[in-house]
């Protein structure tokens, strides 16, 4: 697991035997080019596990901002940092079935308590439709982590936005094939992506989510918060 900038893993909290915290969100001075921001633990190795596992070196800090609390989540979210060789962070949002509605500004200072910087070569997280039909914390997360770019409180090098589509729910989710970066994964990497859904987040092979997990992972790319915004308010107008 990497460690922080003073060559030491920073302070974790305890909850039920459980490190919750792999890095402090105080601890600004680590440093990890590349973060996954994604509203719940799995969400990272679902759209991206695969980009994960090929880039192992890359210095990845991954932040789930719900389920911290969730004795049989959390842990599991542990073990799968372990396997990507990354840092993270876990925020307890609330999560329920009936998906409420939540203030941007509140997703955005857990985004910010989380994570260990506010500079990134590169970020990862939900596009402003979601992946499929339909969650709206993903939604929210996506558009909370474009609004903190274009106003200067996150630095992003090149923003990475998944790229799925479930064709109103009549299909499992796939990745667009007319987004800009798109990949059939290796077997070898496919195979060990759906090992961590199936062994280790324990979805059984006839979930949905086992079901699910991208064979080809996508997604749409940005270098600067202009181009974002122009392309959300175009696809906002489709």
């Amino acid at each position: 697991m990497p460690a922080n900038a003073s060559g030491n893993k920073a302070e974790g909290e305890e909850k039920g035997g459980q490190t919750l915290r792999i890095t402090s969100p105080a601890e600004k001075s680590s440093s990890f080019p590349a973060a996954v921001i994604v509203a719940h633990p799995d969400d990272e190795t679902l759209w991206a596990g695969g980009t994960i596992l090929t880039h192992p070196d890359r210095g990845w800090f991954i932040a789930a901002l719900s389920r911290r609390s969730d004795r049989d989540r959390a842990p599991k979210f542990l073990r799968v940092l372990d396997s990507y060789n990354a840092a993270g962070a876990m925020g307890d949002l609330e999560d329920g079935p009936e998906q409420t509605p939540m203030e941007t500004e509140t997703i955005q200072q857990e985004i910010v308590r989380l994570l260990p910087a506010t500079s990134f070569e590169m970020v990862f997280t939900h596009a402003p439709r979601g992946e499929y039909t339909r969650h709206r914390r993903h939604e929210e997360v996506s558009r909370a982590v474009i609004g903190l770019w274009a106003r200067g409180r996150l630095r992003i090098g090149r923003l990475y936005l998944f790229a799925y589509q479930d064709n109103g729910g009549s299909q499992l989710p796939g990745a667009i094939e007319s987004a800009p970066q798109r990949q059939v994964l290796p077997k070898d990497i496919w195979n060990e992506k759906h090992r961590l859904m199936t062994d280790v987040y324990g979805f059984q092979p006839e979930s949905w989510e086992a079901r699910t997990t991208p064979r080809a992972e996508a997604f749409w790319t940005f270098e600067a918060p202009a181009d974002c915004l122009r392309w959300l308010r175009e696809t906002e107008e489709r």
